[in-house]
């Protein structure tokens, strides 16, 4: 029996990944076998197994590196913005415009969660944990009012999280993101410290 490396076991799983995302991106879970994935990825069944149980925890891994994207494409955003609120609302904003995306629409917020439910609790802890580092720099600056920061970040969280779903049903998005856009900006609104 040939021993495998630390390499060729980390090449597989990422080649299970990457061929797992394309074709759940393109047929969706429910159509998606697990014989066709292994085949398409010339792997096995049991590499499959190994790395990651069954297909739903194959899905779940997929969903953990797109929320990964997510959370470093948000990051960018906040980070290069002008000013901290700006940075905050297009955050909000950027968020909800990514429900949009196919590939997050049909992975993430449909398959994701008529597979697994609710989103990950640590997907949902890191957004609450960034968002409310976000709040406290807003607060100390005078910009935001003062709240329970862990609070606030988790209602913010939590409504931009249903909203993404809301948008990612099948008919009317582009109003819907519209809407919603709208919606938040008057939350927003709610937030800030009269000047």
């Amino acid at each position: 029996m040939v021993r495998r490396t630390r390499a060729d076991m980390e090449q597989t799983r990422a080649t299970l990944l990457e061929t797992a995302r394309q074709v759940f991106s393109e047929r969706g879970y429910g159509e998606t076998s697990m014989d066709d994935l292994t085949a398409q990825a010339n792997l096995t069944r049991g590499a499959l197994y190994h790395h990651f149980g069954d297909k739903k925890g194959l899905l779940a891994a997929v969903i953990a590196q797109i929320d990964a994207e997510m959370d470093a494409r948000l990051h960018a955003i906040s980070d290069t913005a002008s000013d901290p609120w700006e940075g905050f609302r297009n955050r909000c904003r950027a968020y909800l415009e990514m429900a949009r995306e196919p590939e997050i629409q049909r992975i993430v917020l449909r398959d994701g969660r008529a597979v697994l439910g609710a989103p990950t609790p640590q997907a949902q802890l890191h957004c609450v944990a960034s968002l409310r580092s976000m709040l406290e720099q807003l607060m100390a600056q005078g910009v935001v009012a003062q709240a329970n920061p862990q609070a606030l970040a988790s209602l913010i969280c939590g409504g931009l999280a249903e909203t993404a779903f809301w948008i990612a049903e099948e008919e009317g998005q582009g109003q819907r993101l519209e809407q919603a856009l709208d919606a938040m900006e008057l939350m927003l609104k709610g937030l800030r410290n009269p000047c």
